[in-house]
């Protein structure tokens, strides 16, 4: 049956550094229950990590960044939802960030920026400059998985040290029925 760790071998992050991307290594302070697991990189999108690994995917928080412009000034924000929900990018996330338009994040400028990779990125380590808005679903749920900053592992958090982090902020952002 699907759980939150699936089948595979957990280890305490600050033990483990070199198994992640170096700013998710230089924040480990920030999220002492955190714990990671190597995975094969082939596997890291999450319906086949869950799929490989018995992983449940309620228990998964996907991280996607985005871009949000109004006139010259330009806005970063990673957004974090749980596996099962889509977030609401052109609405709630476009409404919160005062941004005319919005749109994902260029890949490339963001795995230079973040130091992570696409299929890792990870609410752990992002620049202190980006916005972290992450969904009151993520933080009720507890512990949830999250990327490690690079496709080859994944760390389980507990949410409410995200909820923690500097930059972020919980809100209502998984779209429902009235938003879709």
């Amino acid at each position: 049956m699907p759980s939150l760790e699936g089948n595979l071998s957990w280890a305490p992050l600050a033990e483990r550094l070199d198994d992640v991307a170096k700013p998710v290594a230089d924040a480990v302070n920030t999220v002492p229950s955190a714990r990671v697991a190597i995975i094969d990189p082939h596997l890291a999108d999450t319906a086949a990590f869950c799929y490989a690994y018995d992983v449940d995917p309620a228990a998964s928080a996907n991280c996607v960044v985005v871009t949000g412009r109004r006139g010259e000034t330009k806005t970063t924000a990673a957004v974090l939802v749980l596996a099962t929900d889509k977030a609401d990018i052109n609405g709630v996330v476009r409404r919160h960030l005062g941004a005319r338009k919005i749109s994902f994040a260029d890949q490339s400028e963001t795995e230079v920026e973040s130091g992570m990779v696409r299929g890792g990125i990870t609410p752990v380590g992002l620049p202190s400059d980006w916005k972290l808005l992450i969904d009151e679903r993520v933080v009720e749920r507890g512990e949830v998985l999250v990327g490690g900053g690079v496709r080859g592992a994944k760390i389980i958090v507990d949410a409410a040290e995200l909820a923690g982090l500097p930059q972020a902020e919980v809100l209502t952002l998984a779209m429902t029925e009235e938003t879709s």
